[in-house]
């Protein structure tokens, strides 16, 4: 089953904004040069692919005015996260060792509900959607079990909908932070997300319509995994098999992050570097 509607990009634009905003950050120490150089480039782009593509003045307004309206919308997280963040999780994982990251998105949440190793998920009472068990093992490089690892967990759920970025879905709703056991393990009971369409109806999904493309993400798990002492890993779970695994709007699937089911069962085992 797939979601047949979205919630507006003016309500899911206004949670993703307003909860990147919250997220206390470290200042970014940038040089000069550093800042020249980067801009520079892009602006080299943009200017390549007018010339390149004989950009009239006409679409040089209409894009003017797009991009003022996807930042009243506030939809910058939205377009950054499915169309930007992918290349610059790529260029951060040519440095990084362990289990391949991937997108965070827009729709995580923090300070989500504590939860044992071996645990079912807040769910509604009435939960739609076939049942999942994920287990698995958070481990270092060398094999050995990293006890009390956590595993931030969300997902969609079985119409393509998160919970704090949908109406009427419970606060917390399939989303929990996991604690390992000593021996690293998890098993976790959920549902079967779906797969999702990305908000359509603000400025975002013009451009999408208007290139000709589609909206759809596959479903997926996100995680965060963390360990003392080791470098967190943000990644996401998709299932063999499922619709647009091949044709993620994010570009965001990777193989080695690709489940295969086994009697509602899926199992992954995470390897975390050193800090």
């Amino acid at each position: 089953m797939t979601a047949v509607h979205s919630p507006t990009a003016a309500d899911s634009g206004a949670s993703a904004s307003a909860n990147f905003r919250s997220t206390a950050r470290e200042g970014v120490a940038v040089s000069t040069e550093r800042v020249s150089t980067v801009v520079a480039a892009v602006l080299q782009g943009v200017h390549s692919a007018i010339r390149a593509h004989d950009v009239t003045y006409p679409e040089f307004q209409a894009a003017k005015q797009w991009l003022m309206d996807l930042g009243e919308g506030a939809e910058w997280p939205l377009f950054l996260d499915v169309f930007v963040e992918h290349v610059v999780e790529e260029v951060a994982a040519r440095t990084q060792d362990g289990t391949k990251g991937s997108i965070l998105g827009p729709y995580y949440l923090p300070d989500q509900v504590a939860l044992p190793s071996v645990c079912t998920l807040p769910h509604r009472p009435d939960e739609a959607g076939d049942p999942l068990v994920f287990s698995g093992r958070v481990t270092d490089l060398d094999g050995q079990p990293l006890a009390g690892a956590e595993l931030d967990i969300w997902h969609a759920d079985s119409e393509g909908y998160y919970s704090g970025f949908a109406p009427d879905i419970p606060s917390g709703n399939l989303r929990g932070v996991v604690s390992c056991d000593a021996d690293g393990r998890f098993e976790i009971t959920t549902v079967q997300p779906a797969p999702y369409q990305i908000p359509t109806d603000g400025p975002t999904g013009r451009m999408i319509d208007a290139a000709g493309w589609h909206p759809w993400r596959p479903a997926h798990l996100h995680l965060v995994v963390r360990a003392d002492g080791h470098r967190p890993i943000t990644t996401q779970l998709y299932f063999a098999g499922g619709q647009y695994v091949d044709d993620d709007v994010a570009e965001a699937v990777k193989p080695e992050l690709v489940l295969t089911p086994v009697d509602q069962r899926v199992t992954y085992d995470f390897v975390l570097e050193r800090a």
